[in-house]
């Protein structure tokens, strides 16, 4: 097969020259319209469902709204996952399905089962709603708006009615959430002394207002010709007209709206706030949908932006584009690899030039670089993926070793005309070329199945690390495949065109010298198999004797320039005390003069997804480094910033770390620590305890207890024997209640397009003191006012913002992120200190988060690899057919193995996730070699009839000595821009795998070329 393959190459090359020609230009158009992003998609598919429950506490949002919705999506199938928060007024569960799942068929299960239990919420309560579809990274764009003409709940009207609905038609556009202003409202603010002066009860305003709002369709008229619509107007629809609506005769006169409450325009009860650069605005939040190009929305969106910017502009609002943008880390993150596989590719044509001494083959064997790897981004657009830096750096990986078939062909191929022109009796070229090509074919077709086999334990990885690896090791394998078809077809084609009639008469002198100094350290180290075997053999022990000692992470720290910092005060704090702590950290973050912009979000968005408290706030921050600064020292001044101010708790993150981070555990931490029980005070102890040994372990910083106890509340219990006494219903007295603090909505009125919300609520001067609840006048049916004291028994207690649960399981959370320190063996530390803790009865504790994901991860790795070396040795006994040439090649795994080792000890002593799979792609990259000079040490003995002995030995290592060095070399400079760039944005992952490689690479090259033989002379068998 392979013979027909080269042999219609060598007789047709004008046609398969023409395809690739094809290929090359369809390659191009397929880089230049692909998806882009950073990471490919990592989340699993996972549903949200969000329920609105106003007024309600945390506790009986757990029990009435939260356990019931639990209870009908418990036990589908698929589900890897449930976990829910209840907190004041809202509900949201997040289901986690398996990987394999089809999302929009897990979003169709879901909302079947939510349909069962819609009507069973409580009154007041929505119905469950699923939030839109979006991806793990979906916020890419957060802008800013502030006006000092206009008010923050007019802001929030304008980013409301003007500008969400311009984005949502941005084509990729999901979802847009808005932080600040507050939703404009018709409010009724009642005053609670004018309804006792006129003997009035709230449920009568309410009645009057709705009386006064509502809106009522009226027909038509229809003769014999026509029909005529009837519309009808008469809504109260400004403050004036709605405060003059009677309320009830009094004395002979009127009593109206506006003689028992203020009637005006104001913004709903806050549920969060916003401010940019410690000035009040409004922040918008814009999300992409599941699947879109990030980079294409982001110009579209900021397109739409600059046809509104004249209207906002005339209306007096700043608006702030880039508070957060994620096209910006893309961008340089992509031009980044970009220009480490131009480098690369550069850097190869030189050693390519230098090597073979001859601008021909260097243009042959280069060729086989740019249709390589435009032939695997034609597969991977093709199959729906995105181009990103992990796909990218697959490829850029890849850029060396793709030149290694067709550097290996064209070699054999020169070399071989060379000697057919030397020769008295030159035979045909097309039979030289053919016989050249097939020489070296079968042993790198093994190899490069053997490369693709090495990648199987990547292959296999799940969870966050299989979504990020997984797609790296297909493009490099996507790759070498390529190159393989490459070098069977264009490459022969190629040399049938340009090289015969050309060739030179003898090697380079660089070649010469080398291979002089080769054979003379060769001669000198043949004699000595078993002292060299020993020798080898203690520097691999001793190399993976140390792997156990190196400091673990699961990802490096990705060079973002936008961070999120996250500030929780004590429960309780209002909005306007955390906004005011807001304003003094924003004032400290602009006085470091690389901080470019702050913005601050304080609580929870409307139309967000987000559960955070008035307590907590969350700000984005984005920094310009210093030049030749790491991320790691910004990370280092925002928090000494942050250590001024206390009482508050901060948690600072970049924002891909804190989705993986999200992803891996539910939480944005590097460490997750869950505590499981059913009482919640026991919870709360645990957690307090598990606190306080995470602060007190060596790399523990941003330490954060996630739902803790103590938010004040008032708790109004009703006593039915008064309730009886003064002729009250439990419903009117909680209704009245709900009004006066919560709010009730009425009606609605519009103004144009616009609709408002018409609501009933206290004045807000008598909203601010507890006590006066006990003062609330209500009215039972005989018009007597009881105040709600007599009533109710009130008092100030205690209860908690946020109630947690993970597969229907009451869950507390501590999380801690780690600086300065080895992730797992900060984790090693706590686990132990955590273990000693005496729990109390039926409370247990788990660790989460990125150390978890990694030991996962290196675990099933170390399962794959098993399987993954059978299949190996299988291949490369098909090829060799001997156990002791398999061993041979076998032994280039240690060698490998040494080199790589010491090239992460001198690049700090960590082993990521990343440099994990560069020790698994080094094995293959290096293998090859291996392959290749075992397999010619074979063809002299079986094809050209040498006697094994000294002199084939040496033969054998001369004539691979330079493919087996241009190989090596041009996959060392291949990914030298990655390893030299490894700390700068789009290298962070790649980078610490090429370190792996260049170092394996060196050791495993140096001996392949020096040891191999002098153990193939003592151990091999090739008679």
């Amino acid at each position: 097969m392979l013979r027909a393959i080269v042999g219609f190459s060598l007789r047709l090359r004008g046609v398969v020259i023409a395809l690739a020609c094809v290929v090359f230009g369809y390659g191009i158009y397929s880089a230049l319209n692909a998806r882009l992003g950073v990471f490919p998609e990592f989340a699993p598919p996972q549903v949200v469902i969000q329920t609105e429950a106003p007024g309600l506490a945390s506790e009986q949002v757990e029990t009435l709204v939260t356990q019931p919705i639990e209870n009908v999506l418990l036990g589908m199938n698929d589900t890897a996952s449930i976990r829910s928060q209840s907190i004041q007024g809202l509900s949201v569960i997040t289901v986690i399905f398996h990987e394999s799942t089809d999302i929009f068929r897990d979003r169709q299960i879901v909302g079947e089962r939510l349909l069962t239990v819609a009507n069973e919420m409580p009154a007041g309560v929505s119905a469950p709603q699923m939030a839109p579809l979006t991806s793990a990274t979906s916020v890419f764009l957060t802008l800013g708006l502030t006006s000092s003409r206009l008010k923050p709940m007019d802001l929030w009207s304008l980013a409301y009615w003007t500008l969400r609905p311009r984005l949502l038609s941005v084509p990729g556009v999901a979802k847009i959430a808005i932080y600040g202003g507050g939703e404009r409202q018709l409010q009724i603010q009642v005053r609670p002394q004018r309804l006792l002066a006129y003997g009035l009860s709230i449920s009568q305003v309410l009645a009057a207002a709705q009386r006064a709002t509502g809106v009522q369709g009226a027909g038509f008229v229809e003769n014999a010709n026509q029909r005529i619509v009837i519309r009808t107007e008469g809504q109260s629809i400004t403050p004036a007209q709605l405060g003059d609506a009677v309320l009830a005769p009094a004395d002979g006169t009127s009593v109206r709206l506006r003689e028992v409450a203020h009637v005006e325009w104001a913004p709903q009860p806050l549920i969060g706030d916003a401010g940019i650069f410690a000035q009040e605005g409004v922040i918008l939040v814009l999300s992409s949908q599941y699947g879109a190009n990030t980079l294409e929305v982001t110009r579209r969106t900021e397109a739409a932006l600059r046809d509104l910017a004249p209207a906002l502009k005339a209306q007096g609002v700043a608006i702030y584009p880039r508070l957060f943008r994620a096209a910006d880390f893309i961008q340089i993150s992509l031009a980044n690899i970009r220009s480490s596989l131009l480098l690369g590719g550069a850097l190869v044509a030189i050693v390519l030039t230098l090597f073979l001494y001859n601008l021909r083959t260097a243009f042959i064997s280069l060729t086989a670089i740019p249709l390589s790897l435009l032939t695997a981004v034609i597969v991977l657009t093709q199959t729906g993926a995105t181009l990103n830096t992990i796909t990218l750096g697959g490829l850029a990986i890849a850029i060396g070793e793709v030149v290694d078939d067709a550097i290996i062909d064209v070699e054999n191929i020169f070399r071989r005309l060379r000697e057919n022109r030397a020769s008295t009796n030159p035979r045909p070229a097309f039979d030289v070329m053919l016989d050249a090509s097939l020489e070296v074919r079968g042993a790198v077709v093994y190899a490069t199945f053997v490369v693709a086999t090495v990648f199987f334990p990547v292959l296999r990885m799940s969870g966050v690390q299989g979504k990020i690896f997984a797609p790296l090791g297909i493009a490099y394998i996507l790759a070498i495949l390529a190159s393989l078809g490459t070098a069977l077809t264009l490459t022969p084609a190629l040399c049938a065109v340009m090289l015969p009639g050309s060739t030179p008469e003898t090697e380079s002198r660089f070649v010469r010298r080398l291979k002089r100094i080769h054979r003379r350290w060769l001669e000198a180290l043949l004699d000595r198999p078993l002292a060299l075997a020993a020798g080898i053999g203690v520097l691999c022990l001793g190399a993976a004797a140390t792997l156990p000692f190196f400091a673990g992470s699961f990802l490096p720290e990705l060079q973002e320039d936008s961070f999120i910092v996250h500030m929780a005060g004590v429960p309780g704090t209002s909005i306007l005390e955390s906004m005011r702590m807001g304003r003094e950290v924003t004032r400290a973050l602009r006085g470091d003069p690389d901080i470019t912009s702050v913005a601050q979000r304080n609580g929870r968005a409307v139309l967000g997804d987000d559960t955070l408290g008035p307590q907590e706030s969350e700000f984005d921050v984005t920094v310009a480094p210093r030049g030749g600064e790491d991320i790691d020292a910004a990370q280092d001044r925002i928090r000494r910033i942050l250590s001024r101010f206390p009482g508050f708790d901060f948690g600072l993150n970049s924002f891909l770390t804190e989705r993986i981070e999200e992803t891996l555990s539910g939480q944005t931490a590097d460490v997750v620590v869950s505590i499981f029980g059913n009482d919640l005070d026991s919870l709360d102890q645990t957690a307090n305890a598990v606190a306080r040994i995470l602060r007190q372990t060596r790399g523990g910083v941003d330490v954060r207890i996630l739902a803790p106890g103590g938010m004040p509340e008032m708790m109004v219990r009703l006593r039915p024997d008064r309730l009886v006494q003064f002729g009250f219903e439990p419903v009117d007295v909680l209704s009245a209640i709900r009004t006066d603090y919560q709010g009730t909505i009425v009606a609605q009125t519009y103004a144009g397009n616009r609709i408002f919300r018409v609501s009933v609520i206290l004045d807000p001067a008598a909203r601010l003191d507890p006590d006066a609840l006990g003062g609330l006048l209500l009215r039972n049916a005989d018009g007597d006012i009881v105040p709600l004291r007599e009533l109710a028994s009130i008092a100030l207690g205690t209860g908690r913002y946020s109630i947690m649960h993970d597969g229907g399981r009451r869950e507390q959370i501590v999380t801690c992120n780690v600086a300065g320190q080895a992730l797992d063996s900060f984790v090693a530390a706590a686990q132990s200190k955590v273990a000693a803790i005496s729990l109390p009865a039926g409370t247990y504790v788990e660790f989460a988060g990125a150390a978890e994901a990694r030991a996962s991860a290196v675990k099933q790795m170390l399962l794959d690899s098993i399987i993954a070396a059978v299949l190996i040795v299988i291949l490369l006994y098909l090829a060799f057919g001997n156990l002791r040439n398999l061993t041979l090649v076998l032994i280039n795994i240690p060698f490998a193995l040494v080199g790589g080792v010491l090239a992460a000890w001198l690049g700090g002593g960590y082993l990521s996730l990343g440099s994990i799979v560069g020790f698994v792609t080094l094995f293959g990259i290096t293998m090859r070699n291996s392959i290749m000079m075992i397999s010619h040490f074979e063809h002299l003995v079986a094809n050209e009839a040498m006697p094994w002995g000294r002199e084939t030995a040496l033969r054998g290592a001369a004539e691979r000595l330079l493919p087996i060095l241009m190989t090596a070399t041009v996959t060392a400079l291949g990914v030298l821009p990655l390893a030299l760039g490894s700390e700068t944005p789009g290298r962070e992952i790649e980078g610490p795998m090429a370190i792996i490689i260049l170092g394996g690479l060196l050791t495993s090259t140096a001996l392949n070329l020096l040891v191999l033989p002098s153990l193939a002379l003592r151990f091999g068998k090739f008679d």
